[in-house]
């Protein structure tokens, strides 16, 4: 693979970096300075998916339990009839069935509540739940704290078994809430190659190393369609049959199975979608 005519707009793009995967071999990369870790933002709330997905696995949780039986403690005084209806799969989907975001990063650092369980279940259900699709960090962070409580640790303690140390990432970073739950919508630090390495595994559907560490049911349904909106459970679908974890500011890991590849990236690039253009164009383009 040529990733000439890519990195030709790196710099105005702000790309630090790109590797790209195809029937198992490493086709290509490139960066523009060293490996650190960095904040990949919303491809937490992948990595948030597939320990629901675990959990499922293990028994701890279902996707069909209400909000009011996962919750008890932390309803409002008022529970409304949408809130009534709403379920554990909502919390993966974006169509939880609030009206406006919340707990999105220029919100958190001002909220005096230290409570953000209470505060997000607090927040109106505007619409039934599985109608409207409104991008919205409540429902993957009640989904990384449903989990936590069911599991008795917190998400990296969790997921390091189960994902990380099979996967070579060691005692990652991962913000918290001001109670100290892991927060499972966003705040998460990796390296290029650790991202990649979470885009092999879902390419592989959950298996790593020849052995399955997460039911490919599970993958399956991450990456199909959940909605009207080109969305499955916390990845986005895209160009070529796509899905991917996709972050603030372009830090992202596309799987395509069609072409058995990965393109990870990540960048300081405020124009995201003409970035994912350009990486379609210039670069899944050359997958066949």
């Amino acid at each position: 693979m040529n990733l000439t005519g890519f990195t030709e707009y790196a710099d105005s793009f702000h790309v630090l970096g790109i590797r790209v995967t195809q029937n198992d071999c490493l086709l290509a990369q490139w960066h523009s300075e060293e490996e650190i870790r960095r904040n990949v933002y919303s491809v937490a709330k992948s990595f948030t998916s597939c320990a629901v997905g675990f959990a499922v696995q293990e028994g701890l949780l279902s996707l069909s339990e209400k909000l009011t039986d996962a919750f008890p403690e932390d309803l409002p005084a008022h529970v409304d009839a949408n809130l009534q209806k709403a379920a554990v799969r909502d919390l993966l989907t974006m169509c939880l069935g609030q009206e406006h975001p919340f707990l999105m990063g220029a919100q958190r650092p001002l909220y005096e509540e230290d409570d953000w369980v209470k505060m997000s279940l607090a927040v109106p259900f505007a619409y039934e739940p599985g109608t409207h699709f409104v991008y919205n960090n409540v429902g993957p962070y009640l989904a990384g704290v449903l989990v936590q409580r069911r599991a008795g640790c917190d998400l990296v303690s969790y997921l390091t078994p189960r994902l990380f140390a099979p996967l070579g990432i060691k005692c990652p970073m991962w913000e918290t809430d001001p109670l100290g739950n892991t927060f499972g919508a966003g705040g998460l630090f990796l390296t290029l190659t650790e991202l990649h390495s979470f885009g092999l595994f879902c390419l592989n559907q959950g298996r790593w190393k020849g052995k399955q560490l997460l039911g490919q049911d599970w993958i399956s349904e991450c990456a199909k369609q959940q909605s009207d909106a080109p969305y499955g459970y916390l990845f986005w679908r895209g160009a070529y049959n796509s899905f991917r974890a996709d972050g603030k500011f372009s830090q992202l890991s596309i799987i395509l199975p069609d072409q058995n590849a990965v393109v990870s990236v990540v960048a300081e690039c405020r124009n995201s979608k003409e970035l994912l253009d350009l990486i379609d164009k210039l670069v899944l383009s050359q997958l066949s």
